[in-house]
């Protein structure tokens, strides 16, 4: 069995707009690190990375957006794994 990866943690039904990215989100279960005994040993780095990472980010560059519209980002939806290509942003 394979999961659409793209229609995760979209559901309309739970969340008010699924397709914004909402870093203020509360934190819900999912399925991406795995469950049970096949919980991924690497998942809870993985989180406090991207927490730590995001938010530096954020806190060194609050005004980084994208530097082109949403739409013209390459995104990466040949494999299993998606994402983009390349990330154009840029700040003031």
């Amino acid at each position: 069995m394979i999961i659409a990866t793209p229609e995760t943690n979209r559901d309309p039904g739970h969340w008010d707009d699924p397709d914004r990215l909402d870093l203020s989100r509360p934190r819900v279960s999912h399925l991406a690190f795995g469950h049970g005994v096949h919980q991924c040993l690497g998942q809870q780095l993985a989180r406090v990375e991207m927490k730590v990472g995001l938010g530096e980010l954020i806190a060194r560059l609050p005004n980084l957006r994208l530097a082109v519209p949403a739409d013209q980002v390459p995104l990466r939806d040949e494999m299993l794994i998606f994402g983009v290509h390349s990330l154009p942003v840029t700040w003031s």
